[in-house]
């Protein structure tokens, strides 16, 4: 069996881009990056260019849609300079030409000279990175496919013996739908934009076909910033296997690990479901600081809260967390989906995990991350990719879901649980004519727990966790009632509120 002839690449300045290329684009062919205006074409091309002078190789950008001024005001924009490669800005051709001329129809003179600038240019420059901006303009000149065809096909033929790279834009003006190009061209990039109904517009890109070389496929979530295009690739739980030892992560509160069969499993997925206020953000909280405590890096990830308010309560609870987080043990974001792609979301977790060793991970909420973009389809089936992950490389993960309602018909507002190895139940229940608090275990796959109910409280110098409580009914049903007496409740002497 033949052994596959290795292909030399050629790096597009972007990282994670060119992880998606398997090391990037294939030197010496020809390559098409379509999509609709706006998408960022013209910023990836740009990017391209100057990796390729870091690089120390030679570039051309060849431009039919905007002038070599309009271009260096784009780079200057990201702080980027054009210096060191070429620009050609090309003149529209049918202002150069006699109209009164009958030997040839206009649109295969204009479209043919173009070219034969191009090509001149090319000759001249012998550049190794090519950009043609856009192809679109020579759809026009040419007003005719089978012409236009043809022309493009000449250049194709030309580039082909030479060593240079070529990218090739298209901003898909044309209204035929047809893909001209893709069958004349090495490799085809499709970039998206989508708008949504409130908030940041998403950007994608796609490899829709490379020719002998491996890239991986599907949809890829990317941001253009001041500074920088930032690709996010698509998660591929299945390669980010690893070797760890299933231990038990400790609370720090006997009676809670008590509960939990000894604690949470490291590669597993702890899902904490309750009524808003009834504790669960505290609960998460409790497992993050024990793993600081014990020299463990942690990540909070809220969608809710902001750090000020989690400060204060972590200060309630005898905890406060924002010195660890000063001190880079914690690593806390506040995620804002209206103007976070769920592609960035997941690439921000594996950079906790990979870059800082996170070993607890906690996700509060997800009701917020669900609901805040109902124009996801995927979301469900992109969080179960990112928990496979994350217990792939022995992760405590902590998923905080809350219920509609706070007594009675308490519902979920969409079943996960399928997703988590332990599912945790906290209730309120009535006794001694106060609300008090219950936590019961209801589901763990890696161990046995206690079947019990156990009351917790929220003191200022922590949780605390009481002990069994045998007399309960209907906690289930969402409406806990306890019959027992009161010497076993929790004291509530010294609490805060």
């Amino acid at each position: 069996m033949p052994k596959p002839i290795p292909i030399e690449k050629v790096q597009t300045g972007i990282p994670e881009f060119d992880l998606i290329l398997r090391g990037g684009l294939p030197r010496g062919r020809i390559h098409l990056l379509e999509g609709a205006p706006g998408t960022g074409k013209t910023t990836i091309a740009l990017q391209l260019l100057i990796q390729a002078r870091c690089d120390g190789k030679t570039g051309l950008y060849i431009t039919l849609s905007e002038d070599a001024k309009e271009l260096e005001t784009t780079a200057a924009s990201h702080g980027w300079s054009l210096d060191d490669f070429s620009v050609f800005d090309i003149v529209p051709i049918e202002a150069q030409l006699d109209r009164q001329q009958s030997v040839l129809y206009p649109s295969e003179v204009e479209l043919g000279e173009t070219v034969r600038l191009i090509i001149e240019r090319i000759e001249r420059d012998d550049p190794e990175v090519l950009v043609i901006d856009t192809v679109s303009e020579l759809r026009l000149l040419a007003q005719d496919q089978l012409g236009y065809r043809r022309q493009v096909l000449a250049l194709k033929q030309f580039l082909q013996g030479r060593r240079c790279t070529t990218l090739i834009l298209d901003d898909l003006t044309h209204q035929d739908g047809t893909s001209d190009l893709h069958s004349l061209v090495h490799s085809v990039i499709v970039l998206e934009q989508l708008e949504r109904t409130y908030g940041a517009a998403r950007r994608r890109l796609r490899i829709a076909k490379m020719r002998g070389a491996d890239y991986q496929s599907g949809w890829h979530d990317f941001a253009i910033t001041r500074t920088d295009v930032l690709v996010f690739p698509s998660l591929i739980a299945g390669e980010h296997k690893s070797d760890f030892e299933p231990t038990t992560m400790e609370s720090g509160l006997p009676a809670l690990d008590d509960l939990m069969g000894g604690g949470l499993t490291h590669g597993t997925t702890t899902m904490l479901v309750g009524p808003s206020g009834v504790g669960k953000s505290s609960l998460a909280l409790q497992y993050v600081t024990a793993a600081v405590r014990r020299g463990e890096h942690a990540a909070y990830f809220s969608f809710d809260e902001n750090f000020k308010t989690l400060g204060l309560r972590s200060i309630a609870l005898g905890i406060d967390i924002r010195e660890a987080v000063q001190q880079d043990r914690v690593g806390w974001q506040r995620a804002n989906p209206s103007r976070l792609s769920p592609g960035q979301f997941v690439w921000q977790v594996r950079r906790e995990v990979e870059d800082r060793n996170a070993r607890i991970v906690v996700i509060d909420s997800l009701n917020s991350y669900l609901s805040t973009m109902p124009e996801e389809k995927a979301l469900t089936l992109q969080m179960h990719e990112l928990l496979t992950y994350l217990n792939n490389k022995g992760v405590v993960t902590i998923l905080v879901l809350a219920q509609q309602g706070i007594v009675g018909d308490v519902q979920n507002p969409v079943d996960l649980s399928f997703m988590s190895d332990t599912v945790v139940l906290l209730r309120f229940f009535e006794a001694e004519g106060e609300v008090r608090k219950a936590i019961s275990v209801v589901k763990k796959r890696t161990g046995v727990h206690e079947l019990s109910i156990r009351e917790f409280r929220l003191f200022p110098d922590g949780m605390q966790v009481g002990p069994q409580l045998m007399d309960f009914r209907g906690v289930l049903t969402g409406v806990p009632e306890y019959d027992g007496v009161a010497e076993t409740l929790l004291n509530a002497q010294g609490e805060a509120g």
